[in-house]
């Protein structure tokens, strides 16, 4: 059985310093870039249809971190996101809770209030979000903040400068001082902003080092650059979550976040998930999907299987 990221550091004779763990990290095998975006569009094409569909779906909306990250975010609005996360069709009470709803640190509070009572976690974006510019004192009460408002999940940026600069062991040492912040009551999504890492590579290097350091969850993106999430990039940290398993025994999960719309691109993900990782992460413990409009299109497709019409877009909330 494996344990999970919370219960161990493997690896952590590379991280002695900066030049281990960079021997290390460029240690790994290279990506074959144009093998990864065939393997993840080969994946894309898999067909699933009736029974199968409508498990895929209940199984997609069970993983969704349903998210508002705005400026404009009222107490209201977060409210009426963890009334729709407990209960996203208040029509069909067979339709699953969403797994979390995902907020802004000072919107914590609100948000647990909100889903009370219920299976749905509160995560928090943290650690200066979405940049990350921020010195580690700052970012760590961040997390102090959220964790000690009842945030049951921290969704952390790494310093992406950093990163590209070849300071692993900063980068290494910050994920390590934010789970720790976590405490006990908090699991950590380490988020590397896949879409301003440049190549695949990097993305490969980013999973290990985040998983090293002790993530719960490896997460693409933040949802705020023109590249989130993407197959190839997915199939690629799953890759290394099932790799990274592999060699230690520890399981960390996956997130894809950002640009994830339709049921259609829902279900190709899974399809990823089980072909690459396994069953074993076919569970909202182990995958989510960062998303704030991706919930009503599995509500509408799923009220089509169910009552063989299309009701359209005016009969699910608006988030």
């Amino acid at each position: 059985m494996p344990t999970t990221a919370s219960t161990a550091l493997p690896l952590k004779d590379v991280t002695t310093s900066n030049s281990t763990l960079r021997r290390y990290l460029h240690g790994l095998p290279g990506v074959d870039a144009v093998g990864l975006e065939a393997r993840a569009a080969s994946l894309g094409t898999r067909s699933i249809k009736t029974t199968a569909k409508a498990y895929a779906i209940d199984l997609a909306i069970s993983m969704v971190d349903l998210t508002t990250l705005e400026g404009a975010d009222t107490p209201g609005k977060v409210r009426s996101l963890g009334a729709k996360a407990v209960r996203p069709d208040p029509t069909d009470r067979t339709a699953p809770a969403t797994a979390a709803v995902c907020v802004y640190p000072d919107m914590v509070a609100v948000a647990k209030e909100s889903v009370a009572g219920s299976t749905v976690k509160v995560a928090s974006v943290a650690t200066a979000f979405p940049a990350g510019r921020a010195a580690l004192p700052v970012k760590l009460a961040d997390v102090r903040d959220a964790v000690a408002a009842g945030a049951d999940e921290i969704d952390m940026v790494i310093d992406r400068g950093a990163f590209l600069a070849g300071n692993y062991l900063k980068v290494y040492e910050e994920i390590v001082a934010v789970k720790e912040a976590c405490g006990a009551s908090a699991r950590l999504k380490v988020i590397f902003e896949t879409g301003e890492l440049s190549t695949y590579d990097n993305i490969r290097r980013a999973s290990w080092l985040g998983m090293i350091a002790g993530a719960d969850f490896i997460k693409t993106s933040t949802g705020k650059v023109a590249v989130n999430a993407t197959p190839a990039n997915t199939l690629l940290m799953l890759e290394a979550v099932r790799d990274f398993r592999a060699q230690t025994g520890v399981q960390v999960g996956v997130k894809p976040a950002g640009g994830i719309r339709t049921t259609k691109d829902a279900i190709k993900f899974l399809v990823l998930v089980n072909e690459t990782a396994g069953a074993d992460w076919l569970d909202n413990h182990w995958f989510r999907f960062g998303a704030s409009s991706l919930l009503n299109d599995l509500l509408m497709q799923r009220q089509k299987l169910t009552t063989g019409r299309y009701s359209g877009p005016d009969y699910v909330t608006v988030d």
